[in-house]
């Protein structure tokens, strides 16, 4: 109980709180823009955390991936666009309430609700932590390396209509995280001669890559402001919060559902806010008003996905398996702060782990009193357009990019890692699991070399090791299994119906992504053939993994001829093209005058904003960069020109 409080104390001290509430504010705006979520918002935070105390640091991280399932609320009710996947039930009553002119209902309610969820969750993962630490602590590197392998499984056989593709992005990560010195041996893997590569890609370039830069790029391509057109808040605050104080009940169901489905790898919000909705609607006495304007469709969904980010800490925290995209960024945060997940947790960093229930906690309160207490005013940011607001976060995104190592590669290595964003967006292929992979990688290799530095290969016997495998192969068959016992149920109308829907629309793409994930992995795994045994086995599994699934996605999709409509992908390989002449002038120009006249001259010509607003937002994108490069004493890339920009601000 001692270490309980303590980090109580330590969570209240001033310091741990401004860094917390900086966090929450951050998560609010991320949440708001639909698509960017808090693997983007996370990654963007990982640059600003090194150095930091680890207690506070962790502060600054909780209260974002706390409260990003709040903040996208706003663009769910008042217009009817999901800010994440996490918040796509909330649609179905939300948007409805607001054309009614209850949206103020609908908000409160919904934040109210979030933060009951949290701080359900929060409690829960403190008492899977009591009740978890003594079987944590008998697990030894052989269970954990299974552990590992079968979060990946269930990433992958969760990751959508084909568990191929899942797999297949699952090892591409994996693969693309053996980049770099082989922990075993010290030898170096695929660096094909590039100085940037002997380190690795870091994961907070990994993450902008293949989760920010593709959402703002499609953003882009529509052009448009996340609101269209508004709806007008009306009243009814108090009124929101008296129905969730009705149908407490329902909350609490939602809140401890959402934890358990959050703690499961690879579920995680894009499913449990679903399956809470269909829990509310199917323990309702009247459902004729769901879809209609029913705010316990509110309620049950928004209790879930606040309570589910807290349960995806669970596997994070104590066996260094990310529950989802979000935590697996979480994980390399707390890498980057010193903080080992795993045994540590509940032994030698037990303090800390108290921190994180207690910052989670906390930061749900402060998100859900900030948004009800800021509705109107944070809801006028949803009526922006787009394009403005674009060269200001892809300079956060640059900036956060070129902080890993401060070199060209990082921008180079960003614009790569974007363009299989790019392409796996448009092909619906799942990029968490590629992105989970990659942060397991590292830890899954250490695992792997340990149990046979330990047991030799006597560790494939062990009772633990056994059970964990024929879990694995239940999460990787039996979905499959279901799905054709379903379909022998099915009536002859129906099966036509799945079949037309069923359809592989973007038969193209895949076959394209399918093959680069081929010949990636022939190259990388003829690069490390005949090299010793500990330097190349786990890479030759990676290998294995991702050259065998994407050959089945090419055989699978074989039998399908369907068409797929290219524009949105020709404008997203023009604007990663442009991305590299950026990267390019960013070493030639100057980071700053680059970044100055770049954002002058996209929000005039592409926004069509008027030439006092457009000259206001770059200068003070500059502003910031100067501030902010002397708070943290960074020396951008001067380039030809960027002297006499830093000559002027010293003068002034």
């Amino acid at each position: 109980m001692s270490v309980l409080f303590s980090a109580l104390d330590q969570v209240m001290s001033v310091m741990h709180l401004s860094y917390l509430m900086l966090g929450v504010v951050i998560g609010l705006i991320v949440g708001i823009i639909p698509g960017l979520g808090g693997i983007a918002g996370m990654s963007l935070l990982l640059p600003f955390i090194y150095g930091m105390d680890a207690s506070v640091g962790l502060g600054m991280l909780m209260g974002l991936v706390a409260v990003v399932p709040t903040g996208d609320t706003f663009t769910s009710v008042l217009m009817g666009i999901p800010g994440s996947s996490s918040s796509q039930a909330t649609v179905m009553d939300g948007f409805p309430l607001a054309k009614k002119g209850q949206a103020a209902r609908a908000l409160s309610a919904a934040f109210l609700s979030s933060m009951i969820g949290g701080v359900v969750g929060a409690v829960i993962l403190s008492v899977f932590i009591l009740v978890a630490r003594p079987v944590v602590l008998a697990f030894s590197s052989a269970e954990l390396f299974m552990l590992t392998l079968l979060g990946l499984s269930v990433v992958a056989s969760l990751s959508g209509g084909s568990v191929y593709k899942g797999l297949a992005a699952c090892g591409m990560g994996l693969l693309i995280g053996t980049i770099g010195g082989a922990p075993a041996t010290g030898d170096f893997r695929f660096t094909f001669d590039v100085d940037y590569l002997y380190d690795g890609i870091p994961l907070i370039v990994v993450g902008l890559g293949i989760f920010a830069l593709p959402e703002i790029i499609s953003l882009l391509i529509k052009n448009k402001s996340i609101a269209t057109k508004g709806n007008q808040l009306g009243q009814g605050l108090g009124q929101g919060l008296k129905d969730v104080m009705s149908n407490l009940p329902l909350v609490g169901r939602s809140s401890v559902f959402g934890s358990l489905v959050g703690a499961i790898p690879g579920l995680g919000g894009s499913v449990v806010d679903w399956m809470t909705y269909s829990f509310a609607m199917s323990a309702s006495k009247d459902k004729s008003q769901f879809g209609k304007g029913e705010i316990k469709g509110v309620i049950a969904p928004e209790s879930a996905n606040n309570a589910c980010s807290c349960g995806s800490m669970i596997p994070t925290i104590l066996f260094g398996v990310p529950g989802s995209g979000s935590a697996a960024v979480f994980l390399g945060g707390m890498l980057l702060l010193g903080i080992q997940p795993g045994v540590s947790m509940v032994s030698t960093h037990l303090d800390l782990t108290y921190t994180i229930i207690w910052s989670l906690a906390l930061a749900n309160i402060l998100g859900a009193a900030l948004c009800i207490f800021l509705t109107r005013p944070i809801s006028m940011l949803t009526y922006i357009k787009f394009s403005i607001l674009a060269p200001v976060i892809l300079t956060l995104i640059l900036f956060a990019a070129y902080q890993a190592t401060r070199s060209f590669g990082d921008f180079l290595a960003l614009g790569a890692i974007a363009l299989i964003g790019v392409l796996m967006k448009n092909a619906d292929w799942p990029r968490p699991a590629f992105l989970i992979g990659f942060v397991l990688s590292a830890g899954a290799e250490n695992y792997f070399f340990q149990s046979i530095q330990f047991y030799e290969y006597s560790w494939f016997t062990r009772p633990g090791v056994l059970i964990i495998g024929a879990l694995i192969l239940c999460g990787l068959f039996l979905p499959t299994v279901f799905r054709r016992m379903m379909r022998k149920r099915q009536t002859p109308e129906e099966a036509k119906a799945a079949s037309e829907t069923a359809i592989v629309t973007n038969f193209n793409l895949d076959i394209w992504i399918a093959g680069l994930f081929l010949l990636v992995a022939v190259v990388f795994g003829y690069q490390v053939w005949g090299e010793q045994t500990l330097t190349s086995a786990f890479p030759l599994i990676a290998v294995t993994l991702l050259g065998g699934s994407s050959l089945m996605v090419i055989i699978n999709h074989l039998r399908h001829r369907g068409q797929i409509a290219t524009a949105e992908i020709r404008q997203g390989l023009f604007y990663i093209v442009g991305f590299f002449i950026m990267a390019f002038l960013y070493f030639e120009l100057g980071f700053l005058t680059t970044t100055f006249v770049f954002s002058l001259s996209f929000i005039y010509f592409f926004a069509r904003a008027g030439v006092v607003k457009s000259l206001s937002i770059a200068f003070g994108l500059l502003v910031f960069l100067l501030v902010l490069g002397r708070v943290m004493s960074v020396d951008y890339p001067e380039g030809l020109l960027d002297g006499y920009v830093l000559a002027i601000a010293n003068l002034v």
